[in-house]
């Protein structure tokens, strides 16, 4: 019987794949690749004729005009680099700033005949240049035909013609290719590829026409040209200071910040707008989901990499990340932020390092942290999830804003710290200062989470025995207490609170929390009455290893009697507020009489805390209770940096360019125990490179005394700056100021 037109027999379809899925390509949707390389280029044709070749080949072109040579100008103690504010770069390549006139000098095989001969500077990026596409920029030397970039003849010596450059304030940055190229009847004649002649363009704040000018030269010094910064630390009522070298000027850095972008295969067209390149930047800055320069680490186990404390610069980071091709680990939010402060000024954007103290990370999309209490008023630390981090870092960048109303460009904040996804991708900005301050919150890009950073009420709740929670203490002022940046032309700091929000319980601060809310912030609406006794902390200062004695001052302020039921918590702490291990707990019952106070002074021995501490050594005390009369709740928080032993600089020499210096680094064990696995760095801005030594061991009480030499590479004054890291031990630096001259 034959089995012709019987039906086939169904079956079950194949498995699907197993693993990552490949990367699907462009076949079908685009015509050719997306240019988003600046690495990769392709070298334009020596010859380009116009016409096929006859019998006899193509005629010769020996008696039009040739390229001998082309002087790019492209020394430090020449005019282009001078002018344009490069010539720190540590480059052998022309450095220019878009916007901006720079000369080169062409040598032909003879004089340059402007009404004979026709020949034009070329410049090119990315592998598959076009002219519309602004990554082939044909300029020619005169009046009659001009292309984007003007181009114009300023001098000529017998064969030698100097042409003037300007490329259009939003041009395209990155690194180009240069080539002259000579018009004949029968073609075209370009001088070879030739790497010498490779320029960069960098965005330009010394031009109005570019985005991101900045009026203001002693900031432009500060916030562009300045590589060694200050960047704040520690607790609002106990400020410290971390010394950073940003190098931003030196060799390699450039090339690396350019790597960063073709590594989020960035559009080439998307690289002249400054908000297009800090909002992929601050994506690029960290690993989590597109394997960026660092990867975040704040568990204490810094095993296979680097603690975020022992980094001194952003320059090893930058090269190790270009060379390697993978994250560099680890950071936290200081390293994020000064790398990202490195890549901004190196390409030309003005940008600082700021720090929020008392900075608030909400879990749950509202403008409250939320502090849960039992009900007899400790704190109930398994349903306390928010967190308010002792500070925390970000940047701030110069741009202007055409994509928001008029009057919101100006500093803008971004932050490549990855707490929270945004458009799918752990990154943060640009958002516009002014905007959060007056609570345009609608605006993009990510303004609801920085104005919940610095707005944030604590609200403390009491949880009863039936699950119910109600508001009992509402502390509107404790988050954004200060926001902190380096000064412009000094070593001091710049308080800059009031560019973020309005005085505390002023008329202008009510209006901006209310326009908030109209753009969907939560805040908590009720007024739970005040206590009648207040608690206060004090203010200490205490090293690392030192007991110490908590006073805490209970003040009633009503005429009668009153006791509380008071609960005391120490706890050790990383510096983002999340609670390590607790060290001490009492729980004192305070009796006060009407109008009076009373101290209850608790002792806390080193042996208590020591073997607990986290790298930043922060205690946190919390102070909670319920007052027996009217069942009122009275809290108090307070958090104590302990200060950690100093390394001791000291430079010797002639503090000349050129000549041999020597840098000394003293350290002396305070503790009675070894400390082992120990890691020192130093390096200086202008003066040393990155330098780093190994200890296995430093006994309790010895010291250490580690010596470089060096030689100072420029004038002025920068300084020299160490670290010292150990497990046991971190966060311990030392700097010396120095001067140098010619």
């Amino acid at each position: 019987m034959s089995d012709q037109g019987a039906s086939p027999t169904p079956s079950a379809p194949p498995p699907p794949p197993t693993g990552r899925p490949p990367k699907v390509g462009i076949r079908g949707r685009a015509s050719a690749p997306f240019d988003s390389s600046n690495l990769e280029a392709t070298d334009m044709p020596e010859l380009e004729y116009f016409v096929a070749a006859g019998p006899r080949g193509y005629p010769p072109l020996a008696e039009y005009l040739d390229i001998w040579d082309v002087d790019m100008m492209r020394g430090r103690d020449q005019s282009n680099k001078i002018e344009h504010h490069t010539n720190l770069y540590q480059s052998d390549n022309l450095i220019v700033r878009r916007g901006q006139e720079f000369t080169v000098k062409i040598t032909f095989n003879r004089p340059y005949k402007p009404n004979q001969d026709k020949f034009a500077v070329e410049f090119v990026i990315g592998s598959s240049p076009q002219y519309s596409k602004g990554t082939y920029i044909p300029v020619f030397p005169t009046r009659e035909r001009q292309s984007t970039w003007e181009g114009r003849i300023t001098h000529t010596n017998d064969n030698v013609v100097t042409m003037a450059i300007t490329p259009l304030a939003n041009s395209i940055v990155g690194k180009y290719h240069m080539y002259i190229a000579v018009q004949t009847p029968f073609g075209i004649r370009r001088t070879k590829r030739d790497n010498s002649r490779d320029l960069y363009i960098l965005f330009n704040p010394w031009v109005a026409e570019d985005a991101v000018f900045l009026d203001d030269e002693a900031e432009r010094q500060e916030c562009v040209m300045n590589e060694m910064g200050i960047i704040y630390h520690g607790s609002y009522d106990d400020v410290s200071e971390r010394n950073w070298n940003y190098g931003q000027f030196n060799y390699g850095v450039l090339e690396a910040c350019l790597y960063i972008m073709d590594r989020s295969e960035m559009p080439l067209t998307n690289r002249g707008d400054p908000i297009k390149v800090t909002r992929k930047a601050s994506a690029m800055l960290n690993a989590r989901d597109d394997d960026g320069v660092l990867v975040g680490n704040w568990t204490g186990d810094y095993t296979y990499g680097v603690a975020p404390t022992s980094w001194t610069g952003s320059t090893d980071i930058l090269l190790g990340y270009a060379s390697s091709k993978m994250p560099v680990c680890y950071a936290q939010c200081w390293v994020f932020a000064a790398v990202f402060n490195s890549f901004l000024r190196c390409l030309g954007i003005p940008s600082r390092v700021v720090t929020n103290y008392y900075s608030a990370h909400d879990n749950d999309g509202n403008l409250k942290m939320d502090i849960i209490l039992n009900d007899n008023g400790s704190i109930d630390r398994k349903r306390t999830k928010d967190s308010i981090w002792n500070y925390h870092c970000w940047n701030e960048c110069y741009m202007s804003r055409p994509d928001l109303l008029p009057g919101f460009g100006g500093w803008q904040v971004v932050d490549a710290t990855p707490q929270e996804t945004s458009d799918g991708m752990y990154r943060c900005g640009p958002a516009s200062v002014l905007a959060i301050k007056h609570g345009q919150i609608c605006f993009p890009f990510d303004a609801p989470f920085v104005f919940a950073e610095v707005n944030s009420d604590v609200v403390f709740y009491a949880r009863k025995n039936d699950g119910t929670m109600e508001p009992v203490k509402l502390n509107q002022t404790h988050v954004g207490r200060m926001i902190l940046t380096k000064a412009a032309g000094s070593e001091g700091c710049r308080d800059l609170i009031d560019q973020y929000k309005f005085p505390e319980g002023s008329p202008e601060e009510r209006t901006v929390l209310a326009k908030a809310e109209e753009f969907g912030c939560r805040r908590e609406k009720s007024s739970p009455p005040e206590a009648d006794v207040e608690v206060v902390l004090p203010n200490l200062e205490i090293s690392v290893g030192d007991d110490l004695e908590l006073s805490v001052e209970f003040s009633n302020c009503s005429d009668q009697k009153r006791t509380v039921e008071a609960y005391v918590s120490g706890n050790v702490v990383y510096y983002t507020g999340v609670s390590s291990n607790e060290f001490l707990f009492k729980t004192p019952t305070v009796t006060i009489q009407a109008k009076k106070s009373v101290r209850e002074l608790i002792t806390v021995q080193s042996k208590d805390y020591m073997d607990h501490l986290v790298e930043q050594a922060n205690l946190h005390f919390i102070v909670t209770g319920k007052i027996k009369e009217t069942g009122r709740i009275v809290t108090a928080m307070k958090i104590i940096a302990l200060h950690n032993p100093k390394l001791t600089v000291e430079l010797i020499g002639s503090a000349k360019v050129n000549e041999e210096m020597m840098a000394t680094v003293q350290f002396t064990n305070p503790f009675s125990f070894n400390l082992e696995e120990v890691y020192l760095r130093m390096e200086g801005a202008g003066v040393m490179e990155p330098k780093s030594r190994y200890y296995s061991l430093i006994p309790g009480g010895s010291s250490l005394t580690w010596t470089e030499m060096f030689s100072p590479q420029r004038t002025g004054k920068t300084r020299v700056i160490a670290t010292l890291d150990c497990s046991a031990l971190r966060q311990v630096s030392g700097q010396a100021s120095i001067t140098i001259n010619p």
